[in-house]
């Protein structure tokens, strides 16, 4: 089962040196409303077809909007072998209202 990260865990992360890849899974109407800077964007249905953007050994921490998307696709890329993958608790939905106030609520 892949880990789970606190929104305030990741945004110590990413600010770090080495930061882990956040990929958002969310789809383009959603992202048009926010988006997580840096973030690989590859909505929830796609990432399949889409693996091969992705390094197996890379830290990964998956974002949709309230958890529960990149929560399946976390386990989804752990049972393909990605060793280093995670889910962020609380979406971008936690990200904006315990990190970052100026994005969209939605």
């Amino acid at each position: 089962m892949p880990a789970e990260i606190s929104v305030q865990d990741l945004s110590k992360r990413v600010a770090a040196p080495n930061p882990p890849l956040v990929l958002d899974v969310r789809e383009s109407q959603e992202l048009a409303i926010a988006r997580f800077p840096g973030a690989v964007e590859i909505p929830m249905h796609d990432v399949p077809q889409r693996l091969a953007e992705l390094e197996r050994e890379q830290e990964i921490f998956v974002l949709c909007h309230h958890g529960m998307r990149s929560a399946h696709v976390a386990g989804f890329l752990a049972e393909q072998g990605f060793t280093r993958v995670g889910n962020v608790t609380g979406g971008i939905d936690a990200w904006a209202l315990l990190v970052d106030p100026s994005v969209p609520r939605y």
